[in-house]
């Protein structure tokens, strides 16, 4: 069984993601941390997840989570199974890549395209599945 096609797109999501991140570093200003009390004020609930359209925006997430043993192009970086994770872990995981705390180039470019919602409705999605 040939695995052309996931390992061809993470590929190419791994030179997109060099390409936004260089962009991105190219673009954004330096961040300010807001003071604390207005950090609180201004960090709104994070959005009820939908299931359904959660099923729809994973389905590139397959390519590399989705298969049992799977490396990806990082030779030494073991992708890990996320079907059955609670929805919080998740939630924060895919917040942090999108904030940059965490640090993997295609996962980093994948969340930065997602918003609240969708990754939302990811977790709603991904953590209802069986593993």
């Amino acid at each position: 069984m040939t695995r052309p096609f996931p390992i061809a797109a993470c590929l190419a999501l791994a030179t997109l993601s060099f390409a936004v991140l260089a962009q991105t570093e190219a673009t954004t200003p330096p961040a300010t941390e807001p003071a604390p009390a207005a950090a609180a004020e201004a960090t709104p609930a994070m959005p009820t997840g939908s299931a359904e359209r959660g099923r729809q925006l994973t389905y590139t997430c397959q390519g590399c989570h989705g298969v049992t043993g799977y490396k990806n192009a990082y030779p030494n970086y073991h992708v890990p199974r996320i079907g059955g994770q609670s929805a919080q872990y998740l939630t924060n995981a895919l917040t942090e890549y999108r904030k940059g705390a965490r640090k993997h180039p295609t996962m980093q470019a994948q969340a930065q395209s997602f918003s609240e919602q969708d990754i939302a409705d990811i977790a709603a999605y991904l953590s209802e599945m069986k593993q």
